[in-house]
């Protein structure tokens, strides 16, 4: 007889996403292993064989039935596609998981955060429909903000560094290729997905003709912030730009905390807020927080020319952060 969660079906839409591969695996590697998985996606991409559960299966395009009997699916593609079939997925009775933005700071749509709660100024459901991950940087900047409630915290400024990754998945990876090697070859560069160059480039936006917008992905990293914060004054100004890198986030942040603050008071403080503290010679990186589910974060460091002020460094890896905690979710809902 098949146990409960063999019985389970698990829908991911967006399954040939970076996220969505993320999410997958993790998924295969949790207590879900033997659930019942179904793999959706954009039509361009549907047909492609890949595995799910050990066992061969084929990622499908999403139609009237995908969603029929589904205990849980989960969103990992593009805001656009999530947006497309959302009705679907409500219509099936599922509790919906969203990774990709798009539900972010709706009213059905509750955030989520492993062991959050208990540091924000209420409590998270379980109850709900609809639950939206955050992204990498908006947990970090969350927490942070949390961590430093206690000390006075008078303004936060945060700025993320996104990858080409989170920026367009594979397209975005293969384009940073293609232009490191043209631009180290003296070759004209192709811009089919970014229109702009984004290798060895900081940019605060993409070019015109770009399917690609920092605008966009910066509106949701501030819903994201604010939904976890909730009414938490003040809420930290936030930037985001786009960092010449494959993968892993990485965000600076300048804090003004009251002038007589220990510097151990607010490392002791970060650490309890789910920080895990470097030492002073393994400074956070995208690198160093590769194949990681824990927030790296650098001992704050004080600014001499701004009393009170002091500097923030964090990393993370932008996609199995997200997915690791969208497992724990699943988790916490089968208590």
């Amino acid at each position: 007889m098949a146990t409960p969660l063999e019985s389970r079906r698990i829908v991911i839409a967006g399954a040939s996403s970076l996220l969505g591969v993320e999410l997958k695996s993790l998924l295969e590697e949790s207590r879900f292993a033997a659930s019942d998985f179904r793999l959706v996606d954009e039509e361009t991409v549907a047909g492609i064989l890949t595995e799910a559960g050990g066992e061969p299966a084929v990622i499908q395009p999403v139609e009237e039935d995908s969603f029929n009997k589904a205990w849980l699916v989960f969103f990992a593609g593009s805001p656009a596609f999530s947006k497309r079939n959302i009705e679907l997925a409500r219509r099936s009775g599922a509790r919906i998981v969203d990774l990709s933005g798009e539900f972010v700071g709706q009213a059905e749509a509750q955030i989520w955060l492993p062991k959050f709660d208990g540091l924000a100024s209420s409590a998270f459901r379980l109850d709900a429909s609809v639950f939206a991950i955050p992204s990498a940087p908006a947990e970090i900047i969350a927490r942070l903000r949390v961590a430093l409630r206690s000390l006075k915290l008078s303004a936060l400024t945060a700025v993320a560094f996104q990858p080409v990754s989170s920026s367009a998945g594979k397209a975005g990876i293969e384009e940073l290729e293609a232009q490191t090697g043209q631009l180290l070859s003296f070759q004209s560069l192709g811009k089919q997905v970014f229109d702009a160059q984004v290798a060895f480039t900081l940019l605060d936006r993409f070019g015109v003709a770009s399917n690609q917008s920092l605008q966009s992905s910066l509106g949701i990293l501030r819903r994201e912030v604010r939904s976890c914060l909730r009414n938490e004054t003040p809420f930290p100004a936030l930037q985001l730009l786009h960092a010449p890198v494959y993968y892993g986030t990485t965000v600076t942040a300048c804090a003004f905390l009251d002038r007589s603050v220990d510097p151990s008071e607010i490392t002791k403080t970060c650490a309890s807020a789910g920080f895990s503290i470097t030492a002073d010679d393994a400074a956070p990186s995208n690198i160093s927080s590769a194949g990681e589910t824990s927030l790296q974060l650098s001992a704050p460091q004080a600014d001499p020319s701004a009393s009170g002020a002091w500097w923030f460094w964090s990393a993370a890896d932008n996609l199995r952060l997200p997915a690791a905690n969208a497992v724990k979710l699943a988790e916490n809902l089968l208590e």
